[in-house]
């Protein structure tokens, strides 16, 4: 795992969304990781669907408590993006297979 990325496992830290509907989506951070020298943040949503959406935003922190979350508009970036997120979960998956032991 690169050393700028960072997976979150039981924390509290949660961003919330508002969606273009104006309800606010309460989402847990599950990783911050870098792609291409730009940083990225995988988010899901609070709740018991097994089967929710996790979402990828560019992340840009404008101060201590301010950021900014961007959409990824290009197919190429997001596609980059993904991967590199599955990367993350793959490695942590296996690095938690030999803690295990």
């Amino acid at each position: 795992m690169n050393e700028n990325s960072k997976l979150y496992e039981d924390t509290n830290d949660q961003i919330t969304l508002t969606l273009e509907d104006g309800t606010d989506l309460i989402c847990d951070v599950l990783a911050i990781f870098p792609v291409d020298g730009k940083d990225y943040i995988a988010l899901l949503p609070q709740g018991d669907d097994p089967d929710a959406e996790i979402f990828l935003y560019r992340f840009e922190e404008k101060g201590e408590d301010d950021i900014d979350l961007i959409n990824i508009e290009d197919d190429d970036e997001f596609e980059a993006v993904s991967d590199a997120f599955d990367e993350l979960l793959d490695n942590a998956e296996f690095d938690e297979m030999f803690d295990e032991d």
